[in-house]
């Protein structure tokens, strides 16, 4: 489909999503096993430095209390010398040679109180750098049926309900947690179960009767011969119960899109956008909306008619929600930053910021009301946001500046 050429349009500033932002450092993430890596090793620091200052004072008060011995010397022409203490050969008298040997056993008591305590810093350095090591293979350790949990938790969100945890082992605490978690799955899984058997059940007992009054309402109005009066009366009830259908039909989408999508293919959201820009053209040239955009490749693995949901909501919305005259849908699909990326912009009524996020929630519109309208039923973007996060993926609304919003879809590819 050729696009219309148009006056290009400034982009619009990228919306932050506090879920996706990533801290500077991952590997500084205060996990569990880190602060206790820190606790144990802290506390193994904090004992060897009492330690160290206990052993450093015992020495000290041994080394004091072995020392201070007097000498006499009697005697003429001896010669008394030392490597250790050279001071010595210049004592004359007991008193000078008393003297100097104390200060040479101060002396040599200072030294080895610092070698002491030197060597036991470097002893207790390579012990915190061991206790460590050893607090955070040991923490690893008892944390593992934590990540065994969590594991069984992220399977469980991917809607494999049918994962148990079953956790061998002592029965302590973590145990305890993990047979609880496991009796949550179990009535979680009995609860989807019967649900699942709910929908299927609603969606045959809600379209009988709906394509049998839908049947009964056109053979009358294919009469030639009813009256005027008759034949309104009937296009008025079959607009009435379309209008049923598709809530019918929006509802049990709902129901089924919440889950995630099991069983995935590879769908480009060219395609689909191009389908849907097909299927809401005629809407389009009747409304005098322009719709324009580039449809660059971008392949996801998912649904596609699923997909195709999304887009034809987010155009159909664009058209329908727009001005009287000279207005304008862009869709734009590519691939940015490593994820596969849908763009509906439009012009229209001014959207205020506080209201963008009551948009998303069923039977909800901007300024008008909850029924009755010919717009739709209230359940577009609730389906658009539903399969999005079945998907993986991620939707932000921002409003226009002039009028309109703009719909942004992120998928993984």
């Amino acid at each position: 489909m050729a696009a219309t050429p148009a006056p290009p349009q400034a982009p619009p500033k990228p919306t932050w999503d506090p879920r996706r932002a990533e801290p500077p450092f991952p590997w500084l993430r205060p996990t569990i096993r880190i602060r206790l890596t820190l606790l144990y090793g802290g506390m193994f620091l904090i004992a060897g430095i009492l330690l160290l200052s206990i052993i450093y004072l015992l020495a000290a008060q041994a080394l004091h209390e072995g020392s201070g011995q007097s000498f006499q010397v009697t005697g003429t022409n001896i010669d008394i010398t030392s490597t250790t203490c050279p001071q010595l050969d210049a004592a004359n008298t007991n008193s000078e040679l008393n003297q100097v040997l104390k200060q040479c056993e101060a002396d040599q008591r200072a030294v080895a109180l610092d070698d002491l305590l030197s060597r036991s810093l470097l002893a207790l350095l390579g012990l915190a750098i061991i206790a460590f090591a050893f607090g955070y293979a040991m923490a690893g350790r008892v944390l593992s049926p934590l990540g065994r949990i969590t594991r069984t938790a992220r399977a469980v969100a991917g809607s494999d309900l049918s994962r148990r945890i079953e956790l061998d082992g002592p029965d302590d605490e973590l145990k305890e947690l993990a047979d609880t978690f496991d009796e949550m799955l179990e009535r979680l899984q009995r609860a989807f179960t019967a649900q699942q058997r709910f929908v299927g059940n609603a969606s045959h007992e809600l379209r009988t009767p709906l394509a049998i009054n839908r049947t009964l309402l056109e053979v009358h109005l294919s009469d030639p011969n009813a009256p005027m009066e008759l034949q309104q009366l009937g296009k008025t009830l079959l607009a009435t119960n379309e209008r049923s259908e598709q809530l019918v039909e929006g509802l049990l989408l709902l129901a089924r899109s919440d889950n995630q999508i099991v069983e995935r293919k590879p769908v480009d959201l060219a395609e689909v956008a191009e389908q849907a820009v097909d299927q809401v053209h005629a809407e389009a040239e009747a409304k005098g909306v322009v719709i324009r955009g580039e449809q660059k490749p971008a392949v996801v693995q998912g649904n596609g008619v699923l997909l195709e949901r999304i887009a034809l909501n987010l155009v159909q919305n664009a058209v329908r929600y727009n001005v009287p005259q000279a207005g304008w849908v862009e869709v734009i699909t590519e691939v940015e930053h490593g994820q596969a990326v849908l763009v509906v912009s439009n012009t229209g009524p001014v959207v205020p910021a506080y209201e963008i996020d009551n948009l998303f929630e069923p039977f909800r519109r901007l300024r008008t009301e909850r029924t009755g309208s010919d717009k739709g039923v209230g359940l577009g973007l609730s389906i658009v946001r539903s399969v999005v996060r079945a998907h993986g993926g991620h939707i932000a609304a921002q409003p226009r500046e002039g009028g309109g919003l703009v719909m942004r879809v992120t998928l993984p590819v």
